[in-house]
């Protein structure tokens, strides 16, 4: 992984946890990782695995109660966003970090205007007039693609279409150019071509105004033909980390192999986006994910796992080396039995 001066955002040892009424469930417990300056970093799992609240909880966005973040810490160019009072954090929010959600229908304010509520963003952090905000609202449109910007300023979000909207969220988490933009589920119930279309949005905010990227997707052909590296999430912990081409061609944790099975009905030739995709058969990924309020001894996956021993019921694994920058959290790993 890179070195703290070369990291926009580091994450070391986050949790966070939700009382609900049958037990503590740790949506994220003990999660550590780097975003490089300019990088492009993927977080994927099945759904329930703990990526959004991941994403919250960098933000600090979780409600509490129920939700509580226990400890950890989150540097943002070396600055502690845990340690930070609300009223700093709102300046940080939507200025040196963003994010775009997964459904913008309910992001929006249904009863502002898109380029109302892109100008409110640009002033909260620039001090400018309404009239230049107004004029950037404009230009952002323009940039993410949507035509006639200068009609569409003054659109209603229920006006737009799904595609439309994600590019308004786009252009609103671009607009003071951030050192990091979150994406949670950016393309989720968009067609492929505009699920493409997004993606170079991000990638053309990365080559312009060099933000990063912490791409948040349930989709492993999303992940694979833009990212760099990659984190898999299971059960609130990561279980395996490493640059995509390498964790995508020889996955250390059988989770991730599962996955890979059942969730990629199309994989790359090459993994960079614009590629011819060549179809692969897919098979089921077999039970579920444990109780979080009462998970089993040992390791989390140990019920759905074909590669499942003792020591993986009596003692929890440690992320282990595949190779120098790949990382799997898999007693198997290195085992030469």
């Amino acid at each position: 992984m890179s070195g703290p001066a070369e990291n926009v955002l580091s994450v070391r040892n986050l949790v966070t946890s939700f009382r609900t009424e049958r037990g503590v469930v740790h949506a994220v417990d003990g999660i550590s990782f780097d975003v490089p300056s300019e990088g492009k970093v993927g977080l994927v799992g099945e759904s329930g695995s703990g990526k959004s609240a991941t994403a919250l909880s960098i933000l600090r966005l979780i409600d509490d109660p129920p939700g509580r973040i226990e400890g950890g810490e989150v540097l943002l160019d070396g600055r502690d966003l845990m340690k930070l009072d609300e009223r700093e954090l709102r300046r940080i929010r939507g200025d040196r970090v963003a994010m775009v959600f997964q459904e913008p229908m309910t992001s929006l304010n249904p009863v502002m205007t898109v380029g109302a509520q892109i100008v409110e963003t640009i002033r909260a952090h620039r001090s400018t007039s309404r009239k230049e905000a107004r004029r950037q609202a404009v230009e952002l449109l323009r940039r993410v693609g949507i035509s006639a910007p200068e009609t569409r300023v003054d659109a209603w979000p229920h006006q737009l279409s799904g595609g439309m909207r994600q590019r308004v969220m786009i252009a609103m988490g671009l607009s003071c150019s951030p050192r990091l933009l979150i994406a949670d589920e950016p393309t989720t119930a968009l067609d492929v071509t505009v699920q493409a279309q997004v993606l170079e949005l991000l990638e053309q905010a990365r080559r312009d105004a060099g933000t990063a990227t912490l791409l948040i997707s349930h989709d492993l052909g999303v992940i694979a033909g833009f990212v760099d590296h990659v984190l898999v999430m299971y059960a609130g912990q990561l279980v395996e980390r490493g640059p995509v081409r390498e964790v995508f061609h020889h996955a250390g944790h059988p989770y991730t192999q599962a996955l890979l099975r059942s969730s990629l009905p199309l994989v790359p030739e090459e993994m960079t986006a614009g590629e011819l995709w060549r179809p692969r058969r897919v098979s089921s990924l077999p039970g579920r994910t444990p109780d979080r309020t009462t998970l089993p001894k040992g390791c989390r996956f140990q019920d759905r796992c074909s590669l499942v021993f003792e020591r993986c019921r009596a003692e929890e694994p440690q992320m282990r080396a595949v190779s120098p920058a790949h990382e799997a959290r898999c007693w198997k790993v290195g085992d030469t039995q």
